[in-house]
């Protein structure tokens, strides 16, 4: 069968799947728009924020940048699982014990202050908005592939998409939804790892096979050589960093994972899944099995980046680095070479034959050494693999490595459930922000449920409306995109809600102002390095060359939060000392009185 025609099976089964999905679960209330009615069990939930937390940076975008760094961008794993942890051991029982929807109200609450509410709002929106953008990267990339359209036509089919499910679903119907979402979504990474761990190492399972030897591709036996060490050796030989070592800049390494991990514990979107569970407890383990359920693909990811980058490597020199380069009309005419044809559709990947030899020479063409090396061999002075977009190599991986085409079509249908998962999940964040904490909460307390749940839908569509403007001309790859917002929730709602549950002392004045001040010079930093409002060409640094020492951009919302903190407790000591029942507040929701049961819903 053809592979467009199968893809497209694939795709629209998996839609027909999760929108039946949606309606058979539609939310009919408020409370299970916002919250599912608070009746999920603790396995359900921790699949669904499974589903909801792997979003297209992690499926897609992730493994590419892990595969063209190597080690260095290993931060990616460790800040966003080691932030899992802190989730679920610092924040999640608490805020559920609170009992209320959203993390605003929870904000709004404890520091007394309609103002705080109003400030959590405009700092939750900012990140989730940044947030989307890198999710509808994802989508426009994964659409405009296998539907054989250009990225924009790919983006605006997405944003079509996730408008209808997410909006007439809400909470009850994205968590449902998102369950089955993640059954794709990880089949989908993971079946096409066990094949090429199995084609490279003779290993079937991928997090074993990167550690394991390298199969010798004439004979098949094992040749003696570890996968890594052989990876290690044609990158250095093409003049590429070594795969396996540190090479860039500790400080900036270390905040970076600092800014993914409290970022993580900070991100409304995953924060709100907790509120959806009857008790406590239930909290907890929905953390431990979220934890379990993103552990199989985190596992996964650094050998389906280092495989990748194996294989890309080996077709680029079938014969070796020693022998001479994959020739032009190989790639035109050769069944191995079809893949980079189709992607070359989309505008994310290109190749060029330069010098007009015929061959197509990919190596570091900043690497001085090399560059003479290439020249004396008659290859040329430039590479000319001249475009490979981070974001395509998991989708292009079963592809590169030859698979099936139904496992093609299965890693389609995935790519495209992980980036609309969290989409929607976001886009619910936003949507409850704005008429349940804005509206309701803020300026018009009376308004009826029918009303609410109709500015929760119109927030959610202006919301996608805006992501999809933003993603055409997205900041970075989907994963450093991701990476901004991270930043963005780690300077402004994380230290707000650590102080919140676990300082008596903190009050309104003090969490305000930490807030605004971590908000707004986390976001200046961001802009200057990324340009006004992400416009290109307005900015005056480059993460290349940044303003503050080395700290890049991405690495700046831990600089953010330092300074949210020392704000919020200058102040808070420099005023009034938060009222008796405020410190009464913070002793029942740190203490395990009634632990069992969560707050009365309000």
């Amino acid at each position: 069968m053809d592979q467009f025609v199968l893809n497209w099976i694939f795709i629209g089964a998996s839609f027909v799947l999760y929108i039946g999905i949606a309606v058979w679960a539609r939310a009919g209330s408020t409370s299970e728009f916002y919250a599912a009615g608070r009746g999920v069990h603790p396995v359900v939930n921790g699949m669904a924020t499974g589903a909801d937390w792997m979003s297209a940076a992690s499926f897609i975008s992730m493994a590419g940048l892990i595969a063209f760094t190597g080690y260095d961008n290993s931060t990616f794993l460790m800040g966003w699982t080691g932030g899992y942890v802190l989730l679920a051991l610092m924040l999640a029982p608490y805020l559920r014990k609170f009992g209320k929807f959203t993390v605003s109200e929870f904000i709004g609450d404890r520091f007394y202050s309609p103002t705080a509410r109003l400030v959590a709002v405009i700092c939750l929106i900012v990140a989730s908005i940044t947030y989307v953008i890198g999710q509808m990267t994802g989508v426009g990339v994964a659409f405009g592939r296998f539907l054989e359209v250009d990225n924009t036509t790919g983006l605006l089919i997405g944003a079509a998409v996730v408008f209808a499910y997410a909006v007439f679903g809400g909470m009850k119907g994205v968590t449902y939804t998102q369950v089955a979402q993640y059954v794709v979504l990880i089949m989908a990474y993971t079946i096409p790892a066990i094949f090429i761990s199995l084609q490279l190492t003779g290993n079937p399972i991928p997090a074993l096979g990167l550690f394991g030897n390298a199969v010798d591709p004439a004979t098949g036996a094992d040749s003696g050589v570890a996968l890594l060490a052989k990876l290690d050796q044609i990158v250095t030989e093409l003049g590429f960093n070594e795969y396996t070592t540190h090479h860039s800049d500790t400080l900036n390494m270390v905040l970076f994972t600092l800014s993914l991990m409290i970022g993580t514990a900070g991100l409304p979107h995953v924060i709100m899944r907790f509120f959806t569970v009857p008790t406590v407890a239930s909290a907890r383990w929905s953390a431990g099995w979220a934890l379990v359920f993103i552990a199989l693909l985190y596992l996964t990811a650094p050998a389906v980046g280092a495989m990748a980058r194996l294989n890309i490597s080996q077709l680029m020199w079938p014969e070796g680095t020693a022998s001479e380069p994959v020739s032009a009309e190989m790639i035109n005419s050769d069944e191995k070479y079809a893949w980079m044809a189709t992607w070359q559709k989309t505008g994310l990947l290109g190749w060029e034959d330069k010098n007009g030899d015929g061959k197509i020479a990919y190596f570091n063409d900043k690497d001085a050494d090399k560059v003479a090396a290439m020249e004396a061999a008659g290859w040329g002075s430039e590479n000319e693999l001249t475009n490979f977009n981070r974001d395509i190599l998991v989708l292009a991986n079963p592809e590169i490595a030859n698979l099936p085409s139904w496992v093609i079509a299965l890693v389609a249908a995935g790519g495209l459930a992980a980036a609309l998962s969290t989409a929607a999940g976001l886009l619910l964040a936003i949507s409850s922000a704005v008429s349940h904490d804005l509206l309701k909460g803020q300026l018009t307390p009376n308004m009826s449920e029918a009303n609410e749940l109709m500015s929760a839908r119109l927030a959610m569509a202006g919301a996608i409306a805006v992501a999809t403007y933003l993603g055409l001309n997205p900041p970075g790859f989907a994963a450093q995109t991701v990476a901004l917002a991270f930043g963005l929730a780690a300077a402004s709602i994380f230290p707000a809600l650590m102080m919140g549950i676990f300082s008596k002392r903190v009050n309104n004045k003090g969490a305000v102002a930490g807030m605004l001040v971590g908000l707004v010079v986390t976001l200046v930093y961001i802009f200057l390095h990324k340009g006004w409002f992400f416009i290109p060409g307005t900015n005056s640094f480059t993460d290349a060359d940044p303003l503050l020492l080395t700290i890049k951009s991405t690495s700046f919302g831990a600089v953010g939060a330092m300074l949210n903190f020392a704000t919020a407790y200058l102040v808070s000591n420099a005023t009034e000392e938060p009222p008796e029942e405020i410190v009464e507040l913070v002793e029942s929701i740190r203490v395990p009185r009634g632990a069992g049961a969560a707050a009365a819903d309000h």
